[in-house]
Parts: C-alpha cells; structure tokens; sequence
C-alpha cells in the first residue's frame, strides 16, 4: 500500500515561486515513476510533471516547461515540484501520483489527498 502526503500549496501572486512536496511511503517506492498533476474547477485533471524512480528521467506538459522543475529525493522519499513565474492558469488542486514510468492518469496507482495553489493576478 503506497501512502502519498502533499505539503506546501498556498497563494501566491502572479510571477511568484512556491514549491509543494509530497512524502511517500510504502512498498516498492523505489521502483515507481512519481509525478504531480492538477484539476482546475470545472476542468480535467491533467498532468503536470513526471519522473523516474531514478530521477533520470522526466517529462513535462507544455503548458509549464520552463517554468516549473520536478525532483525526488530518493533517500527522503520525497518528490518536489518547483513552480516558477507563477501564472493565474496555474490556479488548481495539484495532486502527487505514483505509478509505472510513464505515468499518465490511467496508469496512476496512488493519488495523494491534493494541495490548493492558488495563484492571484
């Protein structure tokens, strides 16, 4: 059983940073690709950023390259999204996901409870 806890949304101004974290547990952690995805209201939930167990590899959506950066510590179990240049799009209940690598929302085995950020203009 995959245990996934996020921390660290908020509100924050338009071209702001705010980094969220998500801790994780369980078994085979290890092996999992770890990721974030968001659901704006009334929009799908879409991803955001993925990457491997490793860290070696990552993939992010075209609305955030450049803008925002994932990593993992693999010794803290814990994957981080750094958001930069903050847009008011960006406004969503971002969630930490766990799965096989590529993870995409319908390989996703494990949703973690999801952090409101909240991006003013």
């Amino acid at each position: 059983q995959v245990q996934l806890v996020e921390s660290g949304g908020g509100l924050v101004q338009a071209g702001g940073s705010l980094r969220v974290s998500c801790a994780a547990s369980g078994r085979h952690i290890h092996t999992y690709a770890l990721g974030w995805f968001r659901q704006a209201p009334g929009k799908e939930r879409e991803s955001v950023a993925i990457i491997s167990w490793r860290g070696s590899n990552t993939y992010y959506s075209d609305s955030v390259k450049g803008r925002f950066t994932i990593s993992r510590d693999i010794a803290k179990n814990t994957v981080y999204l750094q958001m930069n240049t903050l847009k008011p799009e960006d406004t969503a209940v971002y969630y930490c996901a766990v799965g096989p690598w590529p993870l995409r929302l319908i390989n996703v085995n494990a949703w973690g409870q999801g952090t409101l950020v909240t991006v003013s203009p």
